[in-house]
């Protein structure tokens, strides 16, 4: 265990967590809501620091990050714990584990402890661009990731969050200097959604941290909306993430819609159809959006990377593989359009 940052000492040796927004207050002997922190004696600590439960080498396309140096290898990096409780998450195993009962001592069953030098060595021995947290939500072992991310920085690597965004603003500046993509799940738009998936009502805040990690922290932003039947997938939801997208984060911004899979509590819901999703892609780009793809869907056509302008293919993708790649200087080689995709 290592004493946590971002927490206030409140009377009666309680304590308050300020990493995520549900901003969990914990009683002396008490964890919060993620499980990975402890009030002890009356402070906070977490528990997840260094403990690593998964880690590989996984392309860029995985996260899904499209517009962010196609084609490049990162390590990859989770812990256990998350802040939310979906139902139908594909990493519950992990994500779900009750990261107290799991302690023996410092030890945390199902991990084991990597350092932060130890990740940026293994990301410049694997020729990795840089450090992915991912897997499970990263705000919960925020001290190991800033740490990893300040270090990565002095090692000329880069960093991504892949994240459901529920991070307090004093969290995301804390980091903001030191993180380079912020690829956020918006997994739906009304209140009564998120109390079913996340157990919260207030999403808004979740709105207003992804605009200022791409606006005071200059971070690349792409956007992840699972669509899932019965629960994100009626048109006044997607036309209200396309319409936010579009006004608040710009046309340019990447929309991913991706297709659910059944898993877990939600084992009994159907596939997403792909019409569903192709239905979604159209809300998308009639809202003005210019690049929205498809997800979980290998080999179709929405995978790719178009120029809209003239509609010339740039980024040909095959299942997290690169097939082509036309974007000439910045610009589609056709019509000369700038196309806003970062390349080495």
């Amino acid at each position: 265990m290592r004493e946590a940052i971002l927490y206030e000492k409140l009377a009666n040796r309680k304590v308050r967590c300020n990493i995520c927004q549900r901003r969990c207050l914990i009683a002396e002997g008490k964890d919060g809501f993620c499980s990975t922190r402890l009030n002890k004696d009356g402070k906070l600590y977490t528990l997840a620091y260094g403990r690593v439960s998964t880690l590989a080498v996984a392309p860029i396309e995985k996260k899904p990050l499209f517009h962010f140096y196609p084609g490049s290898r990162w390590l990859s990096l989770g812990t256990l714990g998350c802040n939310f409780r979906c139902p139908g998450c594909q990493n519950w195993g992990i994500a779900h584990a009750h990261v107290v009962a799991a302690m023996e001592g410092e030890e945390l069953k199902g991990t084991e402890y990597v350092s932060p030098g130890e990740t940026v060595r293994m990301a410049v021995e694997e020729r990795c661009m840089g450090l992915s947290f991912t897997y499970n939500e990263p705000t919960v072992w925020f001290e190991y990731t800033l740490d990893c991310a300040k270090l990565a920085r002095q090692n000329e690597l880069l960093t991504n969050y892949v994240t459901n965004g529920f991070i307090t603003g004093e969290a995301l500046d804390k980091i903001g200097p030191f993180l380079d993509a912020f690829r956020v799940d918006l997994k739906g738009f009304s209140a009564e959604f998120y109390r079913k998936i996340g157990h919260t009502a207030d999403f808004r805040g979740i709105l207003e941290v992804t605009k200022r990690a791409k606006y005071k922290w200059k971070m690349h932003v792409e956007i992840v909306t699972n669509v899932i039947p019965g629960f994100s997938d009626d048109e006044a939801q997607l036309k209200g993430i396309a319409a936010w997208i579009k006004d608040e984060l710009g046309p340019d911004t990447p929309w991913h819609v991706t297709r659910f899979v059944p898993h877990y509590r939600l084992s009994h819901v159907n596939h997403t159809p792909v019409a569903t999703l192709e239905r979604a892609r159209e809300i998308g780009l009639g809202a003005g959006l210019r690049y929205v793809y498809l997800g979980n869907v290998p080999g179709h056509p929405a995978e790719n990377t178009y120029c809209p302008r003239c509609q010339g293919l740039l980024i040909e993708r095959e299942d997290y593989i690169i097939r082509q790649f036309n974007i000439a200087k910045g610009r589609c080689p056709t019509c000369r359009e700038p196309i806003p995709v970062k390349v080495r």
